[in-house]
């Protein structure tokens, strides 16, 4: 079988001169180097079977026909109607990853120098980089001390007339209190963009994150819950009529619906809140779409096993009252379980979340406080702020971040290692009470 080639952007028909849309192939030796990324391993068992791989995969070279699209085609489509199927949502934009989500977002709201963008103190830096770039004033909102989110009191209490955004994160894949914040928002006319980089699957009140912002970016990146092969994101809107225009965002606003003369498309901008904006380009591989579609298939699977993990941490951790488990959520709250929220009560517990922190070191159990408070970045101060002011206007950040908090592992544990994760926290708390 001869191998034909294919140009999606120019040819209409048969041709005798072509224009080919990929440049070089992929050929047979660079796939047995992906499959060997893919699947690697060592010692002659391992090499006997790749060996076997390679005979039938030239086989299969001599049958094949090379992709005519690598990026933005059928497969990035079907990962878009994927999302949206388990999402509830028709607005899925695949894109190069959560942060670009963001930026579409943040361009749609017009955002210029001097506009105040309500970020949580504790959050990773991507959710500030944007307005920070641009001359924004980012306003650092406290967190709730039970879920390490954003505090919706703490949000009103910052309000101002100058407040173009407030930017909630599900910080774990725990939902944030939603309904307060939204309220806010429609009340003084803001923009609500939630950064579900943790929380693809998770619901409030009944709601499908991605469904109740204005706007929300998930992540999928390699170490999120569910990932396309090592980076990307799901961008959502709720805005009517935006969904066709969040698309043309991801690529340079190409309008193919009204070409100019003589030409095969247009550039036209994308509509923003109050005037139109100039696209940038946050487009996205077919293997990236094959990838994703793939787990999207078996979140609820991947999220039923954390969900199953994190409730025998949170029993076991029931025995010592200076433990407070991550709360597991209830019928109307459903977390991803991305991470789990493990924090003590210093004063009960003997000593501070680095005490503990260390002896959990001593002991092997890698855990991390995943992010830390934005304001204490250099970038930040560097931009012009005082962090130690800012700090006294976020106590509860403060407290639980040096003192209390930390986050486990729960995903691709055995039951022994689970195990012992669980007795290493309740021994290391026991020795600090004891004073060891």
């Amino acid at each position: 079988m001869a191998k034909q080639t294919t140009d999606f952007r120019y040819n209409t028909g048969a041709t005798r001169v072509p224009w080919a849309a990929v440049g070089e192939n992929y050929n047979v030796n660079d796939l047995m180097e992906i499959i060997r990324f893919l699947m690697q391993g060592e010692g002659k068992e391992y090499d006997d079977a790749l060996e076997a791989v390679w005979q039938q995969v030239k086989k299969l070279d001599a049958l094949a026909t090379p992709p005519g699209k690598l990026s933005l085609g059928s497969k990035v489509e079907e990962a878009e109607a994927a999302c949206n199927e388990y999402l509830g949502t028709e607005t899925s934009t695949f894109v190069t990853n959560a942060t670009a989500g963001f930026e579409i977002a943040y361009k749609y709201a017009n955002l210029k120098e001097g506009d105040e963008v309500i970020v949580p103190a504790i959050t990773f830096v991507a959710t500030m980089a944007y307005p920070l770039s641009i001359g924004c004033k980012l306003v650092f909102a406290d967190v709730d001390p039970k879920t390490i989110n954003m505090d919706p009191k703490d949000v009103e209490r910052k309000i101002t007339d100058k407040t173009k955004m407030i930017v909630p994160v599900h910080i774990g894949g725990y939902p944030v209190d939603m309904d307060p914040i939204m309220e806010i928002a429609r009340k003084h006319d803001i923009l609500v963009l939630e950064d579900a980089a943790h929380a693809f699957g998770a619901m409030y009140n009944g709601k499908k994150i991605g469904t109740i912002g204005d706007f929300a970016s998930f992540s999928m990146h390699e170490v999120k819950n569910i990932t396309s092969f090592g980076e990307g994101g799901i961008l959502t809107t709720t805005i009517p009529g935006f969904g066709p225009d969040m698309k043309r965002a991801r690529f340079l606003g190409l309008d193919f619906s009204c070409p100019i003369k003589d030409w095969l498309y247009n550039i036209t901008p994308i509509p923003g809140k109050e005037k139109p904006f100039m696209a940038g380009n946050a487009s996205t591989t077919e293997i990236q779409g094959l990838g994703l579609t793939l787990q999207v298939s078996r979140n609820e699977e991947i999220i039923a096993k954390r969900t199953k993990a994190a409730r025998y941490l949170t029993e076991r951790f029931a025995a010592n009252d200076a433990i407070i488990p991550q709360d597991l959520g209830n019928e109307n709250i459903k977390p991803t379980f991305h991470l789990y929220l493990l924090q003590i009560d210093p004063d009960k517990a003997g000593g501070d979340i680095q005490v503990l922190k260390k002896k959990l070191e001593e002991k092997g159990v890698t855990q991390i406080a995943h992010f830390g408070p934005l304001y204490r970045f250099k970038v930040v101060q560097d931009m012009g702020y005082n962090s130690d002011e800012i700090a006294k206007t976020c106590p509860n950040c403060e407290e639980v971040f040096y003192k209390r908090f930390t986050h486990l592992p729960l995903y691709g544990l055995s039951d022994e290692q689970l195990e012992y994760m669980a007795d290493a926290v309740l021994e290391s708390v026991a020795e600090m009470q004891a004073g060891k």
